[in-house]
């Protein structure tokens, strides 16, 4: 009589539409151990460079580019280790991707838009832009979207959160223009705050309290970063004369006159800079009522 271990050696198991079990269950486990084994790959390299790397914003990008790296070359793996036929899962793939190009035109599109993001580099995480009618800050670029912390929009004004948040596919940077305000060669941007007048008014008294009220706020500052505007500017082909001060332009209205102060500051201080120096200024002018006139009673 045969023996216990024979007998359970003797049974064959039923096969998978004509591939033995065995072998069914081997391929299924080399496929999960590639898997697992590009994961597990994945996340070392992963933890190294988030040791190395100092800036969050390129760390973002790298775990990106890492993510599709991996995720392509396991599913490779995981159908070679299937099929065991590499060459015919390579040209499988690449049949299949022809195919998709034309099935899936919008997303191929977007992911063509996102190496252009990684490589022109017209915005990254963290900065302020605007994308057509979209505007925020940047807290995530996907390989399809870029999401934005939106500011201004439908529900408030003056450069403030929203607290929604805006999805703009990666695509609309291949075809539209896009704005970035504070961009790493020089996060700042010039502003402006108006105060109207009247025709009373000793112009060059005012002009010259709004000049010294912002110096005092934003002078040195200003002339630190304008400097810096200079350098990046002597790389370009562009001459322009750049003021390091505050500067005020008079503008004629029908019944007054508007001064516009024009200042550098930081794209998210912008509304505090703004109240701050309408309060002082008006403090200014109130404390001199014999040759600052507001035009009051007047259509403005």
């Amino acid at each position: 009589m045969l023996s216990v271990a024979a007998r359970t050696a003797a049974v064959e198991w039923p096969g998978i539409v004509g591939i033995p079990t065995t072998l069914v269950v081997v391929k299924l486990l080399t496929a999960a151990a590639v898997a697992l084994g590009a994961h597990g790959l994945y996340l070392v390299v992963v933890d190294t460079v988030e040791r190395r790397s100092r800036s969050k914003r390129r760390l973002h990008d790298l775990r990106n580019v890492l993510r599709l790296a991996f995720g392509a070359a396991a599913l490779v793996g995981v159908f070679g280790a299937l099929t065991e036929q590499w060459l015919g899962v390579l040209f499988s793939l690449g049949v299949v991707g022809f195919a998709v190009t034309f099935a899936l035109q919008q997303p191929l599109f977007s992911l063509l838009g996102w190496v252009y993001i990684l490589v022109k580099r017209p915005y990254q995480v963290g900065d302020r832009v605007r994308i057509e009618s979209a505007k925020g800050d940047v807290i995530d670029v996907d390989f399809l979207v870029t999401t934005l912390w939106e500011i201004n929009g439908e529900l408030v004004s003056s450069n403030q959160p929203s607290g929604r948040i805006v999805t703009v596919p990666n695509s609309v940077v291949l075809s539209s223009e896009v704005f970035n305000y504070s961009w790493d060669e020089f996060p700042f941007v010039w502003n402006e705050i108006s105060i109207q007048v009247a025709y009373e008014t000793d112009l060059a008294f005012a002009r010259s309290e709004m000049v010294d009220v912002a110096d005092e706020l934003l002078g040195d500052e200003m002339r630190r970063n304008v400097e810096r505007y200079r350098e990046v500017l002597a790389e370009t082909a562009v001459e322009m004369e750049v003021q390091d001060r505050p500067t005020v332009n008079v503008v004629q209205g029908e019944s007054w006159v508007e001064l516009r102060l024009r200042y550098l500051t930081h794209p998210r201080r912008g509304q505090r800079v703004k109240n701050e120096l309408y309060e002082r200024i008006l403090e200014r002018f109130n404390d001199h009522p014999d040759r600052v006139a507001f035009p009051v009673s007047r259509n403005r």
